[in-house]
């Protein structure tokens, strides 16, 4: 049962972040109308920088993908992770009322990474 609602929740977190990459480069999700003056200030900023973005997406298109199936579970993880931290801290400092959201999806994270620690665990032996 356990594996059936990893399984899932990653489709779902795995598709979440394929559909946020497309974004990027279609622009077809308008930016919420209430986003205060500062988000809309640092999304220019990133957008000012011409290859930050693609980046971004491409990053979360193949870690979107690679998070849905267990063997490459891992990885898609831990590339997200950083992704996440950012999502986490943008909202912590300039947007808290999209905080709960980004705390569940770094914990999502964190338990796929905790589902996968078996895979990890040459990665930190010495």
């Amino acid at each position: 049962m356990k594996s059936k609602i990893l399984f899932i929740i990653s489709v779902l977190f795995g598709l979440l972040f394929i559909n946020s990459g497309l974004n990027k480069f279609f622009n077809y999700m308008p930016l919420p109308e209430d986003m205060s003056p500062e988000m809309l200030e640092l999304f220019n900023a990133f957008t000012t920088i011409g290859w930050l973005m693609p980046l971004i997406a491409i990053v979360e298109i193949i870690a979107g993908i690679l998070v849905m199936f267990k063997p490459t579970r891992a990885l898609g993880a831990i590339m997200l992770f950083p992704i996440l931290v950012g999502i986490l801290l943008l909202h912590l400092l300039n947007e808290p009322s999209g905080l709960l959201m980004a705390i569940v999806f770094f914990a999502l994270d964190i338990w796929f990474l905790f589902e996968s620690r078996n895979k990890l665990k040459p990665l930190f032996n010495k």
